[in-house]
């Protein structure tokens, strides 16, 4: 046999192995009728993902894909709701990803799953709490923050400038304080890198490259690319936590602990006996590597959305600030207590989180055991996919779901109203810990940036809402103007 027989025949068996491994089960959800070998329906995936939303309309809210393995997709308030609300124990577990495994080893509080993600979650929420989660006291200081963030944009002096950075310097500062017991100046250049480096990553992470990554770690890993800079930035952010834990080790007091940190470290001495739990040092990095990370990104992408939507829609933002000067008046500090007082505003802020729609896609989850959902068999193992930007655009539960509408918001009486399709930080047991820090730090910077300034285009320029689509869906670079009242 020819060495070019050899090479034909392992292509071919190599093609029907792939074949039969992804041969779609009984009762599975329908989708593309053929797919490339190895590399699946990649090729039919946009950057913008526009293809997940024709599909739906094509095969149905439930449908598969293949991207290196199947993937059940979810579309819709109802579908989204039935696997991970009530069918949650059974998709209450992360897949597999390579490249989370490869940077994070399946450790901290996003990747992990089963009895030791149960326990870090669990620590984690009465820790925050412990350091004023919902209290009093963090409102306080991210009052002090607010302050911060306004003196740095007053300097502008109506001049253009770019809000990105400075946002993100400010909500980075909160989640800092929680964790690593300690704030960053605005001038902090090694602070500001940081962050740059940790959003690129983030960005990366939703490419095709990190696909492709996924698909064929053991390739990629050998073979250059923008996936290589996902690692390279990681690591830079990885030391940048592992010296924030150096540090608290070496002065750290187990009677008075300041932060996340020194309780892991109290936690670590009083569960030697546990290790499942994951209280170990490189669990340590890696849960607070991921609280600073989510804590940082998700935020402020909103924020950030939410100046452009109020210099895109000034009308919006008058009324704002009409409430803000009925209720708090010229200087008075916002306080959470006031938001049942200030409805528009509330509603604003929540229809600003449903279009900036931060999270598109989810979380992937995995089924644990074979579950009926939507009327199909999803086999255990199988990669499930709840897309929360088609709960956040249904049409079935959103009068105007395409248009930036504070309406969606309120009731007849112009009061406060909820929505079940409201689901900007997931469902059921794995949705985001951070969901209270989010709203506090949302109501009390947004209400403090609109009661100082009124924000407006640059003279010429007319603003857009062109985004940028990574992990996180982000507004694109943009400059603005804020003129003090």
């Amino acid at each position: 046999m020819t060495a070019s027989s050899v090479l034909i025949f392992l292509f071919v068996f190599l093609i029907l192995v792939d074949l039969i491994k992804n041969k779609a089960p009984k009762n599975f959800p329908p989708g593309p009728p053929w797919s490339l070998p190895f590399v699946g329906d990649l090729f039919r995936i946009d950057s913008n993902r526009i293809h997940l939303q024709m599909f739906a309309k094509q095969y149905g809210n439930i449908f598969s894909i293949r991207i290196g393995q199947r993937i059940v997709v979810l579309n819709g308030l109802q579908l989204v709701k039935e696997a991970l609300v009530e069918h949650g124990e059974n998709f209450a577990v992360r897949p597999t990803v390579p490249l989370s495994e490869d940077i994070t080893l399946d450790k901290g509080l996003v990747a992990s799953g089963g009895y030791q993600w149960k326990q870090q979650r669990r620590f984690a929420l009465s820790t925050l709490r412990n350091f004023g989660l919902g209290k009093k006291s963090l409102e306080s200081q991210i009052q002090v923050e607010c302050r911060f963030l306004n003196d740095v944009i007053d300097k502008s002096q109506g001049q253009p400038f770019e809000p990105i950075s400075v946002v993100n310097n400010a909500v980075a500062n909160i989640i800092s304080c929680l964790v690593f017991g300690d704030r960053f100046d605005y001038s902090n250049s090694y602070f500001q890198r940081l962050l740059k480096l940790m959003n690129e990553a983030i960005y990366l992470e939703g490419s095709i490259w990190a696909q492709l990554y996924n698909m064929f770690p053991w390739l990629m890993r050998r073979l250059p690319g923008p996936h290589k800079k996902i690692f390279s930035h990681w690591a830079i952010v990885i030391d940048f936590v592992k010296l924030k834990i150096k540090e608290h080790k070496e002065d750290w007091d187990p009677s008075t602990p300041r932060d996340y940190i020194d309780s892991f470290l109290s936690e670590m001495e009083k569960r030697k006996d546990d290790a499942e739990a994951g209280f170990n040092e490189d669990n340590l990095c890696s849960c607070t590597l991921d609280l600073f990370a989510a804590g940082t990104e998700t935020t402020s992408a909103t924020l950030n959305w939410a100046l452009l939507y109020m210099i895109k829609y000034p009308e919006i933002q008058e009324k704002v600030q009409a409430e803000i000067d009925k209720v708090l008046g010229p200087s008075h500090p916002a306080t959470m207590a006031d938001r049942a007082n200030m409805p528009y505003t509330d509603a604003v802020i929540h229809e600003i989180q449903r279009m900036g729609n931060i999270i598109p896609l989810n979380v992937p989850r995995m089924a644990v055991k074979d579950t009926t959902i939507g009327g199909y068999t999803i086999p255990k193992g199988t990669m499930v996919m709840g897309t929360l930007q088609s709960v956040l655009f249904d049409e079935s539960e959103w009068e105007a779901p395409f248009t930036f509408n504070p309406g969606h918001f309120l009731d007849e009486e112009g009061k406060f109203k909820r929505r079940d399709a409201f689901l900007p930080f997931s469902a059921g047991s794995r949705m985001c810990l951070g969901e209270p820090l989010a709203r506090m730090e949302l109501f009390l910077f947004f209400t403090s940036l609109l009661q100082q300034f009124t924000f407006f285009s640059p003279p010429g320029v007319e603003p857009t809402l062109e985004f940028k689509i990574g992990f996180t869906l982000q507004p694109k670079g943009y400059k603005l103007c804020a003129v003090p009242r």
